[in-house]
């Protein structure tokens, strides 16, 4: 059994330098620690979690699953924990208001997250946003619970009581193919050609978010889809339908995902749309983050083709 709470930060570190540099020399130099070192705090770290990390069947660094894993989760932990460290030191200087946001990856596919801070930032140079990656479901009680002030989230989902949601966006669908499929070279595909097909998910209920819509859609063209809803997140999604696991509807944002032997097909009549929206408190104190729904409400709301104003009022 791994001894979590024995895990520090400069097994992270160690960690993720030697992932990125692939060699223990370079990796040991970029630490300034010797290399037989780096080697046995490697070591050490595999004992502590129970794992291989390190494919040593191999004369070069290669990572294991589990290695590529805690590579990936590293480097979230290290960027937060110098966030941290970062708003301290603004914090003493007396020039930090700080937002937290949650949000949910294909957040930042779709561009708003971006546009949102950054304008918003523009306006307000003083104000620290806190970005934070996480499934919507927990965003919402983080927001609820006043441990995270604003989050942005895919509805449809359903809101905990005091908490309000705005939609910023309201994209079209888009069906993700393996390259070899026979409808990947189709400038567009009817969804009911695809009711044979295994449909994937991320891990949601069935009345959540892509799961729900996905089986939305399916109705809509006439059929009830076989779902897979072993997705943890649409990178995942992305490598299973290469794999040939199954297809999966993304929103048309998420073509900036190019992975090679995936396609993506428009859909033929399809009404039902990928919601992005942003979710907070009703009633919130502080001016800073009133500040931000405000302007967000005025700058942001808009759809797929450009700015839209009407659904500046919507929620959910």
């Amino acid at each position: 059994m791994a001894n979590s709470s024995a895990l520090e930060l400069r097994h992270l570190r160690y960690f993720v330098a030697l992932a990125e540099e692939q060699n223990f020399e370079r990796a040991a130099a970029r630490l300034g620690i010797a290399q037989p070192g780096l080697s046995q705090q490697i070591i050490k770290l595999e004992a502590l979690l129970g794992v291989a990390l390190l494919d040593r069947s191999r004369r070069a660094v290669r990572l294991t699953r589990p290695g590529l894993e805690l590579a990936e989760q590293g480097r979230r932990v290290l960027g937060q924990a110098e966030n941290a460290i970062d708003a301290v030191h603004r914090a003493a200087r007396g020039d930090l208001e700080r937002v937290s946001v949650g949000y949910v990856a294909s957040a930042a596919y779709s561009g708003v997250l971006g546009d949102a801070l950054s304008k918003f930032k523009a306006a307000s140079p003083g104000v620290e946003f806190q970005l934070i990656e996480i499934e919507m479901r927990q965003q919402l009680e983080k927001i609820a619970d006043k441990t995270l002030d604003l989050g942005f989230i895919r509805p449809p989902i359903s809101l905990p009581p005091g908490l309000a949601a705005e939609v910023a966006v309201r994209e079209d669908f888009v069906v993700a193919l393996p390259a070899g499929h026979r409808h990947a070279s189709a400038a567009s595909v009817s969804l009911k050609s695809l009711s044979p097909e295994v449909f994937i998910t991320p891990r949601q209920p069935a009345d959540t978010g892509f799961h729900r819509n996905t089986i939305a859609a399916c109705r809509e063209a006439g059929f009830e889809p076989h779902i897979n809803s072993s997705g943890r997140d649409f990178i995942t999604i992305a490598s299973m339908v290469v794999l040939g696991v199954g297809v999966a509807l993304v929103p048309r944002s998420f073509q900036c995902v190019q992975l090679p032997g995936i396609t993506y097909t428009r859909l033929k009549g399809c009404s039902v749309t990928s919601d992005l929206a942003i979710a907070y408190r009703k009633v919130e104190p502080s001016p800073v983050i009133k500040g931000f729904i405000a302007h967000f409400k005025k700058n942001l709301v808009r759809d797929q083709d450009g700015l839209r104003d009407d659904v500046a009022d919507e929620s959910f």
